[in-house]
């Protein structure tokens, strides 16, 4: 064969390589993600516990930069995004929490294995043999391995039992300690499961981390760049608090520095679709969730009413559920200073507190849809009617 159709030949098979190569990227989510999912990709990807929400907190601060008409930040790093429609309206918080459930270092033993200490409710079960990102003191990420016996060694009822947390250990690939101390490891550093952002078969789908709560965070954000352009008759405040896994402590501060006349804490809400799941009734991919009732917080009758009547109008899909085992930054933020209408919005989403959980992107879509409308028509003649309705 001539060098020269050689070559051509060469060159062809090559495309057609890198064709294949990024078409199957692009099915994993890692390429030529549309706009809104290469958005959802950076918050998800972001690493951040209670505590550590610096990460997360710089891309909540890029998204809301362009459309916001004051980002501030207390003491703790909460974020508030302000946009003022009327000075003299109501004001309106929408508050998501930028921390995920995750871990710290603890010590390192001598033979450099990690062990860590939980920051968030986690049960062990979910853990064994899978990766974990250490985040250092000085930002460097390490990779490693949460260690599993081999069911070889292991005895019948060995088997039956459920490890516990503080038998768990990291391992990062180090001889002793002195190479993990040398890698920049020491105590007190950030630990977060390792999963990518990915849309799965059915492309509504979407895997990743910390979901709980960078669904609260993206709405918050996507709400502030839906009104760009747009009236409304209230001011808006689009805020990412930090703590809320270890108990609402951003919600806290923020909502004293705001004093919001309404607030919806968005938050993911447990998917009832899954084997051994039958007691939760919100499904995914039905709709977003309105919590009647949860851990800390009485839904405001009137306010859940106006939610719902809105949503029938405007023929988005919702649900309503009822959830005792937790609660939202509403807890603490209706307490603030004389009080505030608060309810809990949410989209179902599979696996919480685990390495990765899914939601439904239909759900995330007409959320934003309810709530973006919720702040274009919400009026004084509307808060008055909320704190006077019985």
């Amino acid at each position: 064969m001539r060098k020269d159709i050689l070559y051509l030949v060469l060159v062809m098979q090559g495309i057609v390589f890198l064709a294949r190569s990024n078409a199957h990227s692009t099915h994993l989510g890692g390429n030529k993600l549309d706009e809104k999912l290469a958005f959802l990709k950076e918050l998800t990807d972001a690493n951040g516990i209670a505590g550590c929400e610096k990460e997360v907190r710089h891309v909540f601060k890029k998204y809301v930069a362009d459309h916001a008409d004051e980002v501030t930040q207390d003491k703790l790093g909460s974020v508030i995004a302000k946009k003022v429609g009327i000075a003299d309206g109501p004001k309106i918080a929408i508050a998501g929490h930028l921390d995920e459930v995750g871990f710290i270092v603890h010590y390192i033993d001598e033979n450099g294995f990690i062990k860590f200490k939980p920051v968030g409710g986690w049960w062990s079960q979910v853990l064994l043999s899978q990766q974990m990102t250490i985040t250092t003191h000085a930002g460097k990420r390490i990779h490693g391995i949460i260690g599993s016996t081999p069911p070889h060694i292991l005895t019948a009822e060995q088997r039956k039992k459920v490890t516990e947390l503080d038998d768990l250990f990291i391992d990062i690939g180090v001889a002793d300690k002195k190479e993990a101390e040398a890698a920049g490891i020491r105590p007190g550093d950030m630990i977060t499961p390792y999963l990518e952002f990915r849309e799965l078969e059915n492309s509504k789908y979407l895997l990743a981390k910390a979901w709980d709560n960078r669904f609260g965070c993206a709405l918050a954000i996507d709400v502030l760049n839906q009104l760009k352009g747009e009236n409304h008759p209230n001011t808006y405040f689009g805020v990412a608090t930090v703590q809320e896994e270890v108990g609402c402590r951003g919600a806290t501060t923020v909502a004293n520095m705001i004093n919001p006349d309404v607030v919806i804490a968005a938050d993911v809400v447990l998917d009832g679709s899954i084997p051994g799941a039958d007691k939760i009734k919100a499904k995914m991919g039905q709709g977003p969730c309105i919590i009647l009732m949860d851990g800390g917080t009485v839904g405001h009758r009137a306010l859940r009413e106006y939610v719902m009547q809105l949503a029938d109008e405007l023929e988005i899909p919702y649900q309503l559920d009822v959830l005792m085992g937790g609660a939202t930054d509403a807890a603490t933020m209706h307490r603030a200073h004389d009080g505030a209408p608060a309810m809990s919005l949410g989209i179902p989403s599979r696996y919480i507190h685990s390495n990765g959980s899914i939601i439904h992107r239909d759900d995330y879509e007409h959320a934003v849809q309810l709530m973006t409308e919720f702040v274009k028509r919400f009026d004084k003649k509307a808060l008055a009617h909320l704190l006077y309705a019985d």
